[in-house]
């Protein structure tokens, strides 16, 4: 073993000690009911992570590089995908998803503004963002209950033919319903674009979700499912929206070599571009006006090591979704409880809950009541977007009435399911939901 080696084992092995003196006990510290705060959602890891975090940071390569490059390959090979990119947040996967379908290099297929595209009311604002953001029209229609996902029977009446695509998430990691989401797209030859940020490890009919569109976006926020602390990625299997997605991601370039590289197609001063010179340095060819989203390789490398716990984070969120709804089924006289999407198999990212409106307590009663006794909840993101500020002035269309998400924005809330919930901490979460008739009556 050489110096530099030698030294990189001394460096991890006291980057575990740290660990295991600073990080460990935190994390394992004892559960005191009442006292002890019990979180909606949270960072799990060990010194892997962080020996990780700091084998990379000796590298000071900086921008993506091994590790990036290792999670991309390794994150398509764990959904049977051909690419995945990664970038900054699951909120820029999404304005990349979006962006990727207005490039000229899609043809008639590409959204102009003033093109429509179908998505839900009830949902997280940055699924709809890029839509209103390039000048298109989101069309909003109404949720299922208790899913929380897209009402199908609206689709044909929310089509035009100005609609290009449909932008829709799985509802806290519950698919929605595919098959039918699908056969609507095919028929009338739309983009489908998954938003999969609260849904990795979700299955369809035994397939993953993020693998049915043509591009589905992912988010590794500490909340999620998998962390890089921010970060997110996109996976397609179109090489074309592949190098577009890379395009819009890295500076709407044209070229699509990897940093640090060049040549990649191997005629980097034969192309002519534009109005630009025969010869122009492909390299500094720009084909879409882009952004730059890439993450750090310090990012990636905090991925890889929780891509390989991810099976297990699976496994806990259903055991822990499991646990809580058997625990709550008495309590159905005045509480909702959620549904899986026929044909599913979530990776659930979060317990929703309706307070039934013929109950004598409300939604917020129930959750002062819960945070009070130190048991996080959150709302389910936006409620009904449209009653939002940010959309007073926004242009949009809106089938129906929307009174599912009308009724999500009044009565619903969720839970954590999250690996880091012990079975004490769930059992008093399910103490505390008991006492609950008796305290609000």
């Amino acid at each position: 073993m050489n110096r530099q080696e030698q030294l990189k084992q001394e460096i991890f092995a006291k980057t575990k000690e740290y660990y295991e003196l600073v990080h460990k006990p935190v994390q394992s510290a004892e559960f005191i009911p009442g006292k002890s705060k019990i979180s909606y959602a949270g960072r799990i890891f060990d010194e892997k992570e962080m020996i990780s975090l700091v084998d990379s940071s000796l590298d000071f390569w900086l921008t993506a590089g091994r590790y990036a490059e290792k999670f991309e390959k390794d994150f398509a090979e764990f959904l049977g995908v051909e690419y995945c990119l990664l970038t900054n947040s699951g909120s820029s996967a999404n304005l990349l998803a979006f962006m990727a379908l207005t490039s000229p290099k899609l043809g008639a297929r590409s959204i102009k503004r003033g093109d429509e595209v179908i998505t839900v009311a009830a949902g997280f604002p940055t699924t709809v963002a890029p839509i209103i953001q390039y000048g298109a029209v989101p069309v909003f229609v109404d949720v299922v209950l208790p899913t929380y996902n897209i009402d199908c029977s609206q689709l044909e009446a929310a089509l035009s033919a100005k609609t290009k695509a449909v932008m829709i998430a799985h509802t806290l990691g519950n698919p929605f319903d595919l098959e039918k989401v699908k056969a609507f797209c095919d028929k009338h030859n739309l983009w489908l674009i998954e938003d999969n940020c609260d849904a990795l490890g979700s299955k369809y009919h035994g397939k993953y979700t993020g693998t049915f569109g043509q591009i589905a976006t992912f988010s590794f926020y500490p909340a999620h499912h998998i962390t890089m602390g921010e970060g997110g990625a996109l996976v397609t299997n179109d090489t074309q929206l592949h190098r577009i997605i890379g395009s819009f991601r890295d500076w709407g370039r044209d070229c699509w070599c990897d940093p640090g590289k060049d040549d990649t197609c191997r005629k980097r001063f034969e192309w002519q571009l534009g109005s630009l010179p025969f010869g122009y340095d492909h390299k500094y060819i720009y084909s879409h006006h882009g952004y730059n989203l890439k993450v750090t390789d310090m990012q990636a490398a905090i991925g890889v090591a929780q891509l390989a716990k991810l099976p297990t984070f699976i496994e806990a969120r259903q055991r822990n979704f499991q646990l809580l709804y058997e625990g709550l089924r008495g309590l159905e006289e005045f509480f909702i409880l959620p549904e899986a999407t026929p044909g599913a198999a979530p990776s659930w990212f979060g317990f929703p809950i309706a307070v039934r409106p013929e109950a004598l307590f409300t939604r917020n009663q129930v959750v002062q009541y819960l945070e009070s006794h130190k048991i996080a909840t959150r709302m389910l993101f936006g409620g009904n977007l449209i009653r939002q500020p940010a959309y007073q002035e926004v242009q949009y269309r809106v089938i129906g009435e929307l009174r599912n998400s009308d009724f999500v924005m009044n009565q619903v809330f969720w839970i954590g399911v999250y690996p880091g919930l012990s079975s004490s901490m769930l059992e008093y979460v399910l103490e505390v939901f008991r006492q609950i008739p008796e305290k609000l009556l």
